[in-house]
């Protein structure tokens, strides 16, 4: 059998998220738990004028969640640890030489490389508690990995990033090469296009040491969107020349050189704890629409949608708030998990 991850734009039977649970990441105090239970509840109401969503909630938040999300989010009880459902649970995978048939990828999840804040135990078996729900084949790895750690084009191409998937609390040890040959193996990759790093921030206490999916990603086969810092001030403005030039040196599977689009970031630069890595590449595609992040900032939240309706055409692009999910590591990209639609 052939496995191939479908690009983020084809068609989604379904999107699937993790309800918040009280811990270190949602927050010390109640109003701090009490937005990031809003902000994951936006999301998901979001998503849902698009298409069906699916909730993991933990026994202990199954009130709330039903309280705050109503009838229109489907529950699925189980439990819940980290609640970064793209980074915990399975990543999605067809076999077009059986139509019908969906497969999920089953990577090892050790907490962003067993990080001492992290309550990943409870999250470990959530690939094969949505797998099963879904009705999925399991695809087994022994490769530490997070859907938040990759991109693709559906056509072969997959990004990842040195620092991620080489790192040596994640797969010590293991060397590009097998890493390259499980990418083809579970998710039809010819080709991954290596990037050296990700953003300042993300190698902070919270951060997941260098996930694509705020740095880059592929909203059609042969172009890239890039996060683009424009203050000199910032550090990721030196990170993302870097970045740029990189890319603009690198071919996909199919040995085509990438249309690059910047894609800007807000101009806020700091927040309390330093230089923020908010990013508007984050952003989940749905049917028929694209859900962006938004940082309160009218002028470049506006900016994003018109670059982000224009490398997707034909969909409406909705901006979320995505402060809160930024404060807790993540963005909108990072809690969400498409199901693609099983050709028949």
């Amino acid at each position: 059998m052939t496995w191939r991850m479908p690009a983020e734009t084809e068609r989604h039977e379904r999107t699937w998220m993790a309800f918040p649970r009280e811990g270190a990441t949602l927050g010390a105090t109640s109003a701090e738990r009490e937005a990031g239970y809003a902000a994951w509840t936006a999301v998901a109401h979001a998503v849902a004028e698009f298409e069906p969503v699916t909730m993991l909630v933990d026994p202990d938040e199954m009130s709330r969640a039903r309280r705050m999300l109503g009838g229109r989010i489907e529950l699925l009880e189980t439990p819940v640890g980290e609640f970064w459902l793209r980074d915990s649970g399975p990543t999605f995978v067809v076999d077009d030489e059986r139509p019908g048939v969906l497969g999920a990828v089953d990577w090892v999840f050790n907490g962003w490389g067993d990080a001492s804040w992290a309550d990943w135990h409870r999250s470990a078996d959530h690939a094969r508690v949505v797998a099963r729900a879904a009705g999925a084949e399991i695809v087994s790895s022994d490769l530490v990995n997070e859907g938040g750690g990759i991109h693709v084009d559906g056509e072969g191409t997959v990004l990842a990033t040195e620092t991620v998937q080489r790192d040596p609390r994640r797969n010590p040890g293991v060397e590009r090469a097998q890493i390259e040959a499980e990418f083809a193996h579970t998710l039809g990759a010819a080709r991954t296009v290596w990037l050296p790093r990700g953003l300042t921030r993300d190698y902070e206490e919270f951060g997941t040491r260098g996930h694509v999916d705020i740095v880059a990603t592929l909203p059609a086969p042969g172009t890239l969107l890039l996060h683009a810092q424009r203050d000199p001030v910032h550090p990721d403005h030196a990170v993302m020349a870097m970045l740029r030039g990189h890319l603009a040196e690198s071919t996909d599977a199919r040995g085509r050189s990438f249309e690059i689009v910047d894609l800007p970031a807000p101009d806020t630069l700091r927040d309390a704890e330093g230089f923020v890595d908010w990013s508007y590449i984050n952003h989940l595609v749905v049917n028929g629409g694209v859900i962006a992040c938004g940082f309160g900032e009218p002028a470049a939240d506006a900016r994003a949608r018109e670059i982000l309706g224009r490398v997707y055409p034909g969909r409406t692009v909705v901006t979320v708030d995505a402060r809160e999910i930024f404060a807790r590591g993540g963005g909108i990209h990072c809690i969400t998990q498409q199901q693609p639609e099983a050709s028949r």
